[in-house]
């Protein structure tokens, strides 16, 4: 110990910022950076952990993105992204790039294209925490605070949440210590706490994470999606490649055992995959606002291009049948883990593309069309509140609030689900399925469920599952709607 210099700092030799005018050399460069800096950081916490003291203190450093342009680019207003709105410096820190490749080829490219300029790619100035450069190398684990015979943070930087916020898409007006704009939603150090998390609450890596999002709160849907996951693995033409559940196993024949884990995590989650990454996620997220927080605040690092809510709800009209689907187009959001981030006053408003998708899908699924889909389908103001047991309270105050909202449905997340695709910029949607009436005197019991309920629940994934092929052909920029962007945006998705 007597050896150390706190003053001394040990950092890779590493490139010097760079011009680049093709994304694809930029992306190469972004992952020799990142390779490099997590070598040597592994390298060096390996050292240390083994001789059980310290020689010196030591840093790397995220790459990023850096675009500097003087002039006003005279882009396709129709487009939602890959433009900055006027001349200046602008930066983002990026984490895995082999893991986002597709994605920063593509925002690069835009970018390059739209203002005729090149980007530079160099190292940042931002430290990378030992936790987050460690976390692909399976063989090596950070031990907890303490356990070692120093204290790590003397050695190495651990993660600072003075870099891990969301002041970038609550519109805060954050910069980069250099006064740069930021190019992208999320900083580095933000993408690598949420990668962390999704691996911990849903027990499968994020490189499994498919472009389409389906959450439910109901776990017959997984077992729905896995027999359709097995049927389309059955079908060579589909266009799926695997199927992935919790612990990470992936089957890519119909008749494979999955092998799930005899203890789930927090939030199951299953991909059915396609080589390009364009499959769909299922998240059963369990039951409250909180949940439905937790897992989106996290997988929107991930850019996805569509989350839909598929549950269930309290149907709040008469002539609703159990089993009857409801459409949002609307939300009284009384969830509250929100307020700070999105105040209730902030409207969430209903995508087009996302409700004509759904409505399809409904017609298609059921064979129902036109007026006759409104035997079984409302389209309406969905209300969601933070306590389930709602109904033992004095009702003269939620009844009142729902009659003035002119709400169909209640229920627990798909509120929130909506909020945070509006705050994060990822294009939303909501189909529920009416399980109980508890203002008519129907509520959630055991042996209630009628035929036409099963068959509907039974249709619902089914619904949701098309409606995410649906939005996968459109084009991408149809998707992301211009709705979801503020007066100054970030160029990157």
């Amino acid at each position: 110990m007597t050896d150390f210099d706190a003053a001394a700092i040990a950092t890779p030799d590493t490139f010097e910022h760079e011009a680049f005018d093709s994304a694809e050399a930029a992306v190469e460069r972004l992952i020799a950076l990142y390779d490099q800096a997590t070598a040597f950081l592994v390298e060096k916490f390996s050292e240390t952990v083994a001789s059980g003291k310290l020689v010196s203190r030591y840093r790397a450093f995220y790459p990023e993105i850096r675009l500097v342009t003087t002039s006003f680019a005279q882009t396709d207003s129709r487009l939602s992204f890959g433009h900055v709105p006027m001349p200046g410096t602008y930066a983002t820190t990026v984490t895995q790039p082999r893991l986002f490749a597709n994605y920063l080829r593509q925002q690069i490219g835009l970018l390059i294209r739209n203002h005729k300029t090149t980007v530079s790619i160099g190292p940042s100035a931002t430290p990378m925490p030992v936790h987050f450069a460690v976390a692909s190398d399976a063989s090596v684990t950070v031990p907890q605070e303490g356990a070692l015979e120093f204290s790590l943070r003397d050695a190495f930087d651990v993660p600072d949440l003075s870099t891990t916020h969301d002041d970038i898409v609550n519109g805060l007006g954050f910069t980069y210590p250099d006064g740069a704009l930021p190019l992208a939603p999320f900083t580095a150090q933000r993408v690598d706490y949420s990668l962390a998390r999704l691996a911990h609450y849903t027990a499968t890596k994020p490189d499994h994470f498919q472009n389409f999002v389906l959450f439910t709160n109901y776990q017959f849907y997984v077992e729905e999606f896995e027999a359709y996951a097995r049927k389309m693995l059955a079908d060579k033409d589909s266009g799926y490649t695997g199927f992935v559940g919790p612990g990470n196993t992936e089957i890519t024949t119909p008749d494979a055992p999955m092998n799930t884990p005899a203890k789930l995590p927090q939030m199951p989650t299953y991909h059915l995959k396609r080589a390009d990454g364009s499959g769909i996620t299922l998240v059963n997220i369990g039951v409250g606002p909180s949940n439905a927080k937790t897992a989106t605040d996290h997988i929107a690092v991930l850019r996805p291009h569509a989350w839909l809510m598929v549950g269930h709800c309290a149907g709040l009209r008469n002539s609703q049948r159990l089993g009857d689907f409801v459409l949002a187009h609307a939300y009284l959001r009384e969830d509250h883990v929100l307020d700070d981030d999105l105040p209730v006053w902030v409207p969430i408003p209903a995508l087009a593309e996302i409700q004509i998708a759904l409505q399809d899908s409904v017609a298609q699924v059921t064979k129902l069309e036109g007026y006759d889909l409104k035997r079984i389908m409302r389209t309406g103001t969905v209300a969601t509140i933070d306590n389930r047991n709602w109904e033992l309270r004095d009702h003269s105050g939620p009844v009142q609030r729902l009659s003035q909202s002119r709400a169909v449905a209640l229920d627990m997340e798909s509120a929130t689900i909506a909020a945070n695709g509006f705050r994060f910029r990822v294009p939303y949607g909501t189909l529920l399925c009416v399980s109980d009436k508890p203002l008519h005197g129907e509520l959630k019991l055991p042996g209630m469920a009628s035929d036409f309920y099963k068959t509907q629940v039974a249709n619902h994934l089914m619904v949701g599952v098309r409606a995410m092929e649906l939005l996968r052909e459109m084009p991408l920029e149809r998707i992301h709607s211009r709705k979801l962007r503020s007066f100054e945006e970030t160029a990157f998705l």
